[in-house]
């Protein structure tokens, strides 16, 4: 018969082990603010020069709430965010742990891009350790998925990595437009200022071309459709279970591209529109009037498009010459002319790239948008 410290001893050996799985399962303390290295005090989100991750995207389980009761007015939101922002740290961590100083020197880089890339990883896993903290103890704050990224090159690599730059501009004005208190909006705007950054940095010392797209930036009112238009790059089933719908609300639009045997993304340019995924196709009534909606800076031009014949009959659309040949242009398809409202998109956006115009032409030619 086994002696009573015998058994005391294994009990005690058996809660310790319980103990360390739940604490490597899930850090009590993580859903805490101050817990961590703190964007703003900590300078591990801007001069470490690891390649292991740093904090906190080597957590990779969902924070849930710890206080009951109904979520924050914005939560949806900084969730919609907390999701995409998974997405980009993990495209710059993988670079860092793909790519070396050499491989960028090899085809004609700085030689300080390697570091530069690291120190933006840096400052987007500040970005998400402050969206976990903008999110409402009530609830749950999403984790990471797996996801399939280019990375056959260093220089597609930096191609994707400046569209994502450029674009996320386009989608943080538009998350600015749908949040409700006021300290949010501001908050969002600060961090729009850090991708504004980035952006700079790439099109001066990755591209040689003016940083400058004209007085003012593209804004796009619908963020959650730049959002969905990621879903692309998600490898099926392997988001936490836990995770809220992303992007939340959904409306899971078809996808819009070109045609790969476009010549230019021009203002001016003649395109034929490409809807890549065989399996979310737009349904065209005959007896609607469809448009062509471009943003470009605060503007928003249409364009009547003929939709009757497709898909036997190609769509196709000019680029208005009005635009100038600055930063992006986004595009999408519409029943209403200026897509006056959410609902009325029926299909896209998609994000032209016009600064620097051969790498926006490039990135069509090699397939549909990877933003």
């Amino acid at each position: 018969m086994a002696r009573p410290s015998h058994i005391c001893s294994a009990l005690t050996r058996w809660l310790l082990l319980l103990l360390v799985l739940s604490v490597a399962a899930f850090p009590p303390m993580l859903a805490d603010p101050t817990y961590g290295p703190i964007p703003g005090m900590s300078d591990i989100y801007s001069q470490y020069w690891g390649t292991e991750r740093p904090f906190p995207g080597n957590f990779t389980d969902p924070i849930f709430p710890t206080e009951d009761g109904p979520p924050a007015e914005d939560d949806y939101i900084w969730q919609n965010l907390l999701a995409a922002e998974w997405m980009i740290f993990e495209f710059y961590q993988q670079g860092v742990e793909r790519f070396t100083e050499a491989d960028f020197i090899r085809i004609g880089m700085p030689p300080t891009t390697k570091l530069r890339l690291m120190e933006i990883r840096n400052n987007e896993a500040g970005h998400l350790r402050i969206f976990q903290n903008m999110i409402s103890p009530t609830s749950i704050k999403p984790g990471p998925c797996k996801y399939r990224f280019p990375l056959t090159d260093p220089l597609s690599y930096l191609a994707v990595m400046t569209v994502i730059e450029v674009s996320s501009m386009a989608f943080l004005t538009g998350l600015v437009q749908d949040a409700k208190v006021d300290w949010n909006k501001g908050a969002l705007a600060a961090i729009s200022q850090t991708e504004a950054r980035h952006e700079t940095w790439a099109l001066i010392d990755l591209w040689k071309v003016s940083p400058f797209a004209g007085p003012a930036d593209t804004t796009f009112p619908y963020a959650n459709q730049i959002l969905y238009s990621t879903h692309g790059l998600v490898v099926e089933g392997s988001c936490p279970p836990e995770n809220p719908e992303y992007p939340y609300p959904l409306q899971a639009l078809p996808p819009l591209w070109a045609a790969e045997n476009t010549e230019s993304m021009a203002p001016g340019a003649v395109l034929t529109l490409l809807f890549p995924d065989p399996k979310n196709q737009p349904v065209f009534d005959e007896y609607t009037q469809y448009y062509a909606v471009f943003f470009h800076g605060l503007l928003n031009l249409s364009i009547p498009i003929e939709t009757a014949g497709y898909p036997e009959r190609p769509i196709t659309v000019t680029i208005p010459a009005a635009c100038e040949a600055k930063g992006i242009i986004i595009a999408l398809i519409a029943d209403e002319e200026g897509a006056p409202t959410k609902e009325s998109v029926v299909a896209g956006p998609a994000v032209i790239l016009e600064q620097p115009a051969a790498l926006g032409l490039a990135l069509v030619k090699s397939g549909p948008n990877p933003t």
